[in-house]
């Protein structure tokens, strides 16, 4: 298990980003948690396989109809924590 983390910039807030983040990572089978930043930006925070993963960064990169997405930074997210499941943070 792997944990990722990106950053997406662009159209994100105020678009439904979070919530079908959430979705797409249900489909996918992740763990992990979304949150608004306050820079306008969407940080995501995502654990499972390497498959998985490489999943969610393909689906980032356009994301929602909704959204305009400029731009996606991807980081290794080094952890002790196992997510349990995958969340909106407000």
């Amino acid at each position: 298990m792997q944990t990722k983390q990106f950053f997406v910039f662009g159209e994100v807030q105020g678009v439904g980003f979070r919530f079908f983040t959430l979705q797409e990572a249900g489909k996918i089978g992740l763990n992990g948690t979304v949150r608004n930043r306050i820079d306008g930006s969407v940080e995501v925070i995502a654990q499972g396989s390497k498959v998985q993963l490489e999943e969610i960064a393909v689906w980032l990169k356009h994301g929602p109809k909704t959204s305009e997405v400029e731009r996606v930074v991807e980081l290794d997210y080094p952890t002790t924590t196992i997510f349990e499941n995958f969340s909106i943070i407000r």
